[in-house]
């Protein structure tokens, strides 16, 4: 019999760092040595798991910023994204603000060896610690729970979590923590195809179509992932969710008559330079749409062709973790991130900006921002209304009922935004952008009723949105991920960030950028 495991993934190089406490212990059962793991020791290794990378990088994606900023082909905006991501990135290591406002579902897959003994629930402990985690830490709730069909509620927990347990030779206990926002996780696709793709041209030529229509709604760069195959569509796209982390980066390079999965080196830099040559770019344009591609082959059953697509994007975070009798280690992240920042002035990296103070009756910033292309740069000053998929339900039933929008959504700018938890001394939490195309069946009946002519969002708009614009004038400024506001700024209008329809408090104008 050929038998190999399906992932045969080479020597593990992670550099870990040890957490400190009596986690395990070593006994001896029928003449085997046995790791004895505490509850302790799971929980507490999940906490700091979370919250680990809810703030900091791996080196290895920092410096994949960097190089964009140096790179000559890189694009004004190829380079003005990376040092924001940067500069975002030196604001979330400080440990208060997380690096995106979504953070995301709470994934946790371990392999657990069958000499390790634990003697209790594994995963309600590993739920602890998320749990910890988010109750304790400025992050947001983002799990809903179905109460029947239609009605949902937040757990205001962030449980569930997604935990995957596995049994597997050893006496190790080896962990995968993974932190996915919604807009990530909503770029993950499955294509069932027919043994006429598997030709050199009919694959590019898919592959390009498909990856085009990813957009940048996920906020690239992307680390990009592609899955050739699959023993079924579930294991297919679970491989895709590893690949974009890079756990299968130890995976041979070929295959062999057993069946394991292999990484396509060839594959991987082709498409990459498929991807540099698509225009997109690092959101708005350019050629560093992606840092890196990875493209696993798996076997298949002979009438499947499974192919999946997905990314890990801006927000790239995960960690390893292990648990040895030598004790409790997780991956080390960069705590340091300011030494990736060039010694350069910003304006060496970023064109002109045009300042626009949104304080001013609405036909005249339509009429401003009317006047610039869609790759100009602007800084909106003044007052916004935050409002997201829950305010727009409610405005549409306002609508639906007859009664007119309220004032503050035709007189001002609607950012699409969900904060998470607001520290103590600062007006809001990490506050970014939310994929714009979730608004989209909105904007014309808003537009119709006289509101949301200008909205403030990530990502691709449908072609109903363009129409829209036309027919009434509107306009759709894009913003990257990883806004913030600084500690002590007022808070900005908040109408709509639960629902509200009350109108917006007054505000000094303050920039966001």
């Amino acid at each position: 019999m050929k038998y190999t495991e399906m992932f045969p993934l080479g020597e593990d190089t992670t550099a870990y760092r040890r957490i400190d406490g009596d986690f395990v212990s070593t006994d001896t059962l029928g003449g085997r040595d046995i790791l004895t793991v505490r509850p302790e020791a799971l929980t507490t290794l999940t906490e700091q798991a979370f919250k680990d990378i809810s703030h900091l990088l791996r080196p290895g994606h920092l410096a994949q910023l960097r190089a964009i900023v140096d790179a000559d082909d890189a694009s004004p905006n190829d380079r003005f994204v990376a040092m924001e991501l940067l500069k975002n990135a030196n604001i979330a290591a400080a440990g208060v603000l997380p690096m995106c406002q979504d953070t995301g579902t709470a994934i946790v897959i371990g392999k657990k060896g069958q000499n390790v003994f634990t003697g209790f629930d594994d995963e309600e402990v590993i739920a602890r610690g998320v749990f910890n985690t988010y109750r304790t830490h400025n992050l947001r709730y983002s799990q809903l729970a179905p109460l029947d069909m239609f009605t949902e509620t937040n757990t205001a927990t962030n449980l569930p979590a997604q935990i995957e347990l596995h049994a597997t030779p050893g006496d190790s206990y080896d962990f995968a923590f993974i932190q996915k926002g919604g807009g990530s996780a909503n770029k993950s696709f499955l294509y069932q195809q027919t043994a006429a793709i598997l030709n050199p041209e009919a694959l590019t030529r898919f592959l390009d179509e498909q990856i085009r229509t990813l957009g940048t709604a996920a906020c690239p760069p992307y680390h990009l992932a592609v899955v050739i195959g699959g023993t079924s569509a579930e294991f297919t796209l679970k491989t895709v969710k590893l690949a974009s982390i890079r756990y299968l980066d130890g995976l041979p390079t070929s295959g062999s008559e057993s069946g394991h999965a292999f990484r396509d080196l060839e594959m991987e830099q082709k498409i990459l330079a498929m991807t540099r040559e698509m225009g997109m770019g690092a959101q708005f344009g350019g050629r560093y749409y992606c840092h890196d591609v990875r493209v696993i082959r798996l076997p298949r059953h002979g009438a499947s062709v499974p192919i999946g697509l997905g990314v890990s994007c801006s927000a790239d975070r995960q960690a390893l973790g292990r648990i040895t009798r030598d004790g409790v280690f997780l991956e080390q992240l960069e705590t340091d991130p300011s030494r990736y920042l060039p010694e350069v002035d910003e304006s060496q990296v970023s064109d002109d900006v045009v300042e626009i103070n949104l304080d001013q009756p609405m036909a005249e910033i339509r009429r401003i921002l009317g006047q610039y292309s869609i790759r100009t740069r602007v800084a909106l000053t003044g007052q916004m209304i935050v409002a997201r998929d829950l305010a727009h339900s409610r405005l549409k039933a306002r609508l639906d009922a007859g009664q007119p929008l309220p004032d503050y959504v035709k007189n001002h700018p609607i950012y699409y935004a969900g904060p998470a938890k607001t520290p103590d001394g600062m007006a809001s939490g990490s506050f970014g952008p939310t994929t714009a195309g979730r608004m989209d069946s909105y904007v014309e009946p808003f537009m119709a009723a006289g509101g949301s002519f200008v909205t403030l969002a990530k990502g691709n708009r449908s072609p109903v949105v363009r129409d829209a614009c036309r027919r009434h004038g509107g306009v759709y400024p894009r913003s990257p991920r990883g806004a913030r506001p600084a500690p002590g700024w007022p808070a900005p209008p908040a109408a709509g960030t639960a629902g509200s329809t009350s109108a917006p408090s007054a505000a000094p104008p303050r920039s966001w950028r």
